[in-house]
């Protein structure tokens, strides 16, 4: 609830400060006083629209602190954390500072946040009602969430989030998968062809450059073998190495006799040449067998090399890229088959999930019309002591369109009045007159406040424009609200100021003689009660019956 509320330079206060207690606190006084000024300022510091012109005249800027106390399950903590701002457990403190120029600063607990960060947190903490206020119950949007929270339909509605969140999922999935089809059936006959002329050519890795290496090798064994056939033809031939050696050994041979030793070392010296010379020969023989060259070998190597680096042209790749490239295609079309498989699988997944979606929308519906017959029920019984016995209360689920169903559901929700017999129902703001409108308010307020979350609720002259029993039953309802949350109440009914639990008096007047006005609060203790009540009731002449008449209603 609101502890305290401090304001500096707002319109015509100066400097303010009040303690405020739980219960029901009235805040009464002349028209013009300044009321509204109160309601402006705590607005200004739960995150409302900023005006420069709030600003007191001749201050350089104005600031408003409004500090909380609140029980720990309080769903403000959760917003606290999750932006990971510090805070006292059970304390909070708002504050806001506006500039002559409009600048406007928000903080919490100190801590600088932004104008939106101030504004979900004040909504959370304070709800305030008056006559021309379009916000809370008056607002459509917000129809649905009250129901739910009256009919407590947490699980319902998180059945509905979760499968609606698990069938939009799946749709999406679905709708990848089909567009991955479509394309790739538009594909389908060039990914064919090109898998089929792969295949049969049966690219392997590396093998460009072995092809490459042969063909090299083949082309160079056709030069080199011509010249070395001549070399060995000119060492074979009767005039040659060979022979000549041969026939040398042979002479000597003869002659060894008669040479007594001296042509030893030229005979062995001729056997070594003559060996080196088979060796020769024999080295040459074999490097021109190896050398042998067949033109048809020649002509496949290159046919083979020449059909690789045609495909790799084709597709843009080296040639070594060519296998991955034909495994890439199997696998495309391989995904034509799967691709058809998987979204069957997802087309069955998805009807599922919606059969879930569905199911789980019409139980949450079927739960919100029990709680709205309830409700609608619960606040006709509180029309007629606040003199609104004629009119009529409904509680409207408008179905939407199965395409327009979300997370939240599968309806829409608002609350109808009919204020005479036999007039239309038409939504709260449309219908109903000022006074009207703030007791309806009021009788919705009584019977949502046992599921009510906001620990404050204001309402700004209630009573405007009702008198006697029906101010009474007013005050009474007001009483019977602030045991559920703190209420407080600016007021010029007598009846409901009598039942406050706290009573301040807001005036207007000079200041020290100076020709300045500033407004100024005061809490009353019971025989200033006393007194303002009976100025309530009697006018600017207070007289004894008055008096006797603002006991009777204390007493009360």
């Amino acid at each position: 609830m609101l502890v305290s509320l401090t304001i500096r330079d707002i319109v015509l206060i100066d400097r303010l400060q009040i303690s405020v207690e739980g219960g029901l606190s009235v805040l009464s006084g002349e028209t013009g006083a300044g009321k509204s000024i109160l309601l402006d300022s705590l607005g200004l510091a739960t995150g409302g629209r900023a005006e420069r012109n709030l600003v007191r005249h001749g201050a350089d800027q104005g600031v408003v602190i409004a500090e909380f106390s609140l029980p720990g399950d309080c769903p403000v903590w959760d917003v606290l954390n999750a932006q990971g701002l510090d805070y006292e457990p059970g304390q909070l403190i708002l504050k806001r500072s506006l500039s002559q120029d409009g600048r406007s600063r928000a903080f919490i607990n100190d801590q600088p946040v932004s104008i939106g960060l101030l504004r979900q947190v004040g909504e959370y903490l304070v709800e305030i009602h008056g006559q021309h206020d379009e916000r809370g119950l008056l607002n459509p949007a917000g129809h649905r969430q009250l129901l739910d929270e009256y009919g407590q339909h947490d699980k319902e509605r998180e059945a509905v989030a979760r499968c609606w969140e698990n069938w939009t999922t799946l749709k999406a999935r679905l709708a990848e998968e089909e567009e991955k089809l479509v394309v790739a059936r538009a594909d389908e006959e060039y990914i064919r062809h090109n898998l089929e002329e792969l295949d049969a050519l049966a690219p392997v890795l590396g093998e460009e450059e072995e092809l490459a290496a042969e063909r090299a090798r083949m082309m160079r064994g056709e030069k080199l073998s011509g010249g070395l056939n001549e070399v060995l033809t000119d060492l074979l031939q009767e005039s040659g190495a060979d022979a000549a050696l041969r026939g040398a050994m042979r002479r000597l041979e003869r002659m060894t006799d008669q040479a007594a030793g001296m042509l030893d070392s030229v005979v062995e010296a001729l056997e070594r040449a003559s060996m080196e010379t088979a060796e020769a020969i024999s080295g040459l023989e074999r490097m021109l067998q190896d050398l042998e060259f067949d033109p048809q070998e020649l002509e496949r190597v290159e046919e083979r090399l020449f059909a690789l680096r045609a495909a790799a042209r084709k597709h843009h790749c080296a040639v070594d890229d060519l296998p991955a490239l034909k495994e890439q295609f199997a696998e495309r079309l391989k995904a034509l088959e799967y691709g058809d498989e998987e979204v069957r699988r997802l087309e069955r997944e998805v009807a599922g999930a919606r059969k879930d979606f569905e199911a789980a929308v019409a139980r949450l519906s079927e739960a919100r019309h029990k709680a709205a017959a309830q409700l609608d029920e619960l606040v006709g019984r509180e029309l007629p002591p606040l003199k609104l016995d004629k009119a009529r209360f409904r509680t409207t689920l408008s179905p939407l369109p199965p395409e327009e169903w979300g997370r939240d559901g599968g309806e829409r929700v608002e609350f109808e009045i009919a204020t005479n017999p036999g007039a239309p129902y038409g939504g709260l703001i449309k219908i109903a007159s000022g006074g009207e409108l703030s007791r309806f308010i009021l009788a919705l307020k009584v019977v949502l406040a046992s599921r009510n979350t906001v620990p404050t609720l204001i309402f700004d002259e209630i009573d405007r424009g009702v008198g006697g029993a029906v101010a009474d039953a007013v005050g009474e309802r007001l009483k019977r609200l602030s045991a559920e949350a703190q209420i407080l109440v600016i007021t010029h009914s007598p009846q409901v100021a009598a039942r406050a639990d706290s009573h301040w008096l807001i005036r207007k007047g000079e200041i020290n003689g100076s020709d300045k006005v500033f407004t100024r609060i005061t809490a009353l203790d019971r025989q200033s009660r006393r007194e303002e009540i009976a100025r309530m009731l009697a006018g600017a002449t207070i007289t004894d019956e008055a008096r006797a008449a603002a006991d009777s209603l204390m007493q009360g």
